[in-house]
């Protein structure tokens, strides 16, 4: 299992600055059956102000290549008031819908900022030529919906345990992607 850590600048406002609510965020994603599930689990750590985001596996993703495959790798980012602040990808799949990765990712967040955070877990597929594309994303923290909210307060309610769960993965409409990248910086 592989761990990555990044120590993080708080506060994460910035004055002056304008970035897209979690109500433009919420809004601008399109729930489709099609694109796939990732399941990982978040484990977090108060004494040591560690969170852990282990990359599971993934289960029926869309094909995004000729081969009727794709090759995909998980990037997983860590949001404040909408900016990114840090972004780490896993292990490249090739040529599969079901790949399993078991790769660990680690965030130093201190307890008092946990609530001010997020992270936007998506799903890509790797060419060689060109643009990586998105296959689909979900998110989860205190301001996701749904399951994202609730899979992170489940993990907030019990430190030290790892919490697994299974998220569909939605559409980035090109609304958000606009947006996203003037906020979030490019997406590959």
């Amino acid at each position: 299992m592989r761990a990555f850590s990044w120590a993080l600048e708080w506060p994460c406002s910035c004055p002056g600055v304008a970035y897209p609510s979690s109500a433009l965020f919420s809004a601008s994603l399109q729930e489709s059956v099609d694109l796939g599930e990732i399941m990982f689990s978040l484990c977090y750590l108060p004494t040591a102000g560690r969170l852990t985001l282990t990359v599971i596996k993934c289960r029926n993703l869309k094909a995004m290549d000729i081969t009727g495959y794709s090759d995909p790798y998980v990037k997983v980012s860590l949001l404040c008031d909408g900016r990114r602040l840090k972004k780490k990808k896993t292990t490249i799949k090739k040529n599969t819908l079901n790949p399993v990765y078991n790769e660990a990712i680690i965030f130093d967040i201190p307890p008092e900022n946990m609530d001010q955070v997020s992270l936007l877990i998506s799903v890509m597929d790797y060419d060689r030529v060109g643009h990586n594309e998105i296959i689909g994303v979900c998110r989860v923290g205190i301001s996701a919906e749904g399951l994202g909210r609730d899979h992170w307060n489940e993990m907030l309610a019990y430190p030290r345990k790892p919490i697994a769960h299974w998220h569909s993965l939605v559409e980035v409409k090109k609304s958000f992607k606009e947006v996203g990248e003037v906020a979030l910086g490019p997406w590959h």
